[in-house]
């Protein structure tokens, strides 16, 4: 973990630095050097509050991770509390916010999700995300769902996100914020009880009366063929006793 005392004014430099080394050349062929004649700053300096790049890519990766749970936030305080399915799109709208598709920002990520199988600093801070995520979307499904399917769903939902996000960073046109929440909306319809009043719409009851033309004839078939069907599993039921 990065050391105590780096001047606030520095630490931006460097994480700008890193995410636009990580952007031209890849974490492999980026060099503490390399950061450091971006960031105006001496090798020494890196070396000292950071440990070298490893260290400067946990801090970078810490940076994004704020910047993307205050956006989260921040999105879930314009929805009202009761407002389950909103409260869900606000969770992946800030997953899939601007600054989160910014390229350089993409491919720090991709860095990151790579090395964190690796270094166990990086694998710890995935794991933070992981359930962070995931104790965002329990807490609201568990609102409207029993524990069990609200796990269930949330789990979806964090799978939708994170690859429907990688798809789009691996792909030339980029992430499509939009496509993400027409996926994860489908989903959501899916499992989430009277899904479509969330759009203004309402659904069909159980109860509803049918559309389709009564006729007497074909109903009264209908009637009979079942009574000789009840007619039958009685006489089944007893032959098995």
């Amino acid at each position: 973990m990065p050391k105590l005392g780096m001047q606030e004014i520095r630490r931006p430099q460097l994480i700008n630095a890193t995410m636009e080394a990580i952007d031209d050349v890849g974490l492999q062929a980026t060099t503490v050097a390399m950061i450091s004649n971006r960031a105006g700053v001496s090798t020494g300096i890196i070396s000292h509050y950071f440990g070298g790049k490893y260290g400067l890519l946990e801090a970078t990766m810490r940076s994004v991770l704020k910047q993307l749970s205050n956006t989260v936030q921040e999105q879930l305080q314009a929805v009202q509390a009761d407002d389950v399915r909103g409260r869900i799109k606000a969770i992946v709208g800030g997953n899939f916010n601007r600054e989160q598709g910014d390229q350089k920002v993409v491919k720090t990520w991709l860095a990151f999700w790579a090395m964190s199988m690796h270094e166990p600093s990086l694998r710890r801070l995935q794991r933070v995300n992981d359930k962070r995520l995931l104790s965002h979307l329990r807490f609201e499904l568990k609102r409207i769902l029993p524990k069990a399917q609200a796990e269930l769903v949330a789990a979806g939902v964090a799978a939708l996100i994170d690859g429907v996000w990688l798809r789009g960073a691996l792909s030339p046109d980029g992430i499509d914020a939009a496509a993400a929440q027409r996926i994860i909306d489908d989903y959501l319809t899916k499992y989430l009880p009277d899904c479509s009043m969330a759009n203004g719409t309402k659904t069909k009851s159980n109860n509803a009366v049918s559309k389709t033309p009564f006729n007497p004839i074909t109903t009264n078939i209908r009637s009979k063929e079942r009574k000789r069907w009840i007619v039958r599993r009685k006489a089944g039921q007893k032959c098995t006793l």
